[in-house]
C-alpha cells in the first residue's frame, strides 16, 4: 500500500510564467530519462524482485517511492510556469471572447501548443518535441546487478540532462525545481553506487555523472551544503534494511551517506486556479455551487 501526504517534496520559487522552459521541462517529466521513467522502472524492479536479498529491494523500492513525488514536482512547475503564460495572469479578458479578446493566442508562438490546446496549461505525459511517455523505456531485467547498473545508467543521464536544462533558463520557478532534482539524482547515483560497491565494484574518481562540480551552481551549492546529495529516506512505515547499503563513505566524493528515519517535511500544495478560457474545470455556477457544499461535508 502507498500512503500519500498532500505536500510537495521541494518548494517551488515563484517567477514569471515561461511556457518554453515548461517545455524543455517536460524532457526530464516523459522523456526517456525523465522522471517518469526512473518512478516505473524501480516500481516495476521492485514488483518483479526475487530472492532474499531484502537490503536491494527496499532500495530499489524506496527510490522508486520518492520518484512519484518527483514526477509530482516536475508536472507541478511545469503547471506553474504554463498558467497564464506568458505574463497573462488572467489580464486579457476573464471570459472567452470577452471583447473580442484571444487570451490563448500565446499558443501559436510560444512553447509546446498542446499545452494550451489539449492540456489546459498543464503538464503532459511527453517528452519536450511531443512524443508520448513509453512504457518500453522500463528496464527490468531480473539480475539484480544488471538492473542496478542500468539505474546507475539512468540517474547518471538524468542528472547530465538537468544540468543542461539548469543552463537554458534564468527561471527561479524552472531553476528551483532543476536544481533540487540535479541533487536528488546525485543522492541516486550514490545509491545504486555504493549498492554495487558492496558487491565488489570499486568506483576510484568514476563519480558523480556528469564528472562537474555542481557546487558551482548557486540553487544546487546550498541543498548541497546541507547534505541533500548524501541522505535517503526508506519511505517505509513497517520498516527498512535500505541502511544495511545506503551507509559509509560517498562513492562520489567528500561526505557519509545516511538513511533518514524521518521523510523530508514537503511544502503546501496549492492547486491551480480556475481557467475560463481554457473551461478549467469548466462549472456552470449551479454545479460550482455543488462542488462548495460538497466542500463543506463535515
Amino acid at each position: 500500500m502507498f500512503f500519500h501526504v498532500q505536500k510537495l517534496i521541494n518548494q517551488i520559487v515563484p517567477d514569471e510564467p515561461d511556457p518554453e522552459a515548461a517545455n524543455a521541462l517536460q524532457e526530464g517529466l516523459g522523456g526517456q530519462f525523465g522522471e517518469m521513467r526512473t518512478m516505473m522502472q524501480y516500481l516495476f524492479q521492485s514488483f518483479n524482485f526475487r530472492g532474499d536479498a531484502k537490503p536491494y529491494f527496499d532500495l530499489i523500492q524506496g527510490i522508486g517511492i520518492e520518484e512519484i513525488s518527483h514526477v509530482e514536482l516536475i508536472a507541478t512547475t511545469i503547471n506553474r510556469l504554463l498558467d497564464g503564460s506568458p505574463r497573462y495572469q488572467g489580464k486579457n479578458g476573464s471570459v472567452p471572447g470577452e471583447k473580442g479578446a484571444t487570451p490563448l493566442n500565446v499558443a501559436l508562438t510560444h512553447g509546446n501548443i498542446q499545452h494550451f490546446l489539449v492540456g489546459a496549461q498543464g503538464a503532459m505525459p511527453v517528452d519536450s518535441t511531443g512524443n508520448p511517455w513509453s512504457g518500453s523505456y522500463v528496464y527490468n531485467s531480473g539480475n539484480l546487478v544488471l538492473d542496478l547498473l542500468y539505474n546507475l545508467m539512468l540517474e547518471s543521464t538524468g542528472r547530465l540532462q538537468k544540468c543542461r536544462l539548469y543552463e537554458m533558463t534564468k527561471n527561479k520557478t524552472a531553476r528551483s525545481t532543476i536544481s533540487y532534482l540535479i541533487v536528488r539524482d546525485h543522492a541516486h547515483e550514490n545509491a545504486y553506487a555504493k549498492a554495487l560497491e558492496s558487491l565488489g565494484v570499486n568506483w576510484g574518481k568514476v563519480l558523480p555523472i556528469p564528472k562537474y562540480d555542481a557546487m558551482k551552481l548557486p540553487e544546487v551549492r546550498v541543498l548541497m551544503e546541507k547534505g541533500v546529495h548524501l541522505e535517503q529516506h526508506h519511505w517505509r512505515l513497517d520498516g527498512s534494511e535500505m541502511e544495511k547499503i545506503f551507509r559509509g563513505p560517498s562513492p562520489s566524493g567528500p561526505g557519509e551517506l545516511h538513511t533518514t528515519s524521518k521523510p523530508p517535511e514537503g511544502t503546501p500544495v496549492k492547486l491551480g486556479p480556475i481557467r475560463p478560457e481554457e473551461f478549467a474545470p469548466g462549472l456552470p455556477p449551479e454545479l460550482l455551487e455543488l462542488t462548495q457544499q460538497a466542500a463543506l461535508l463535515a
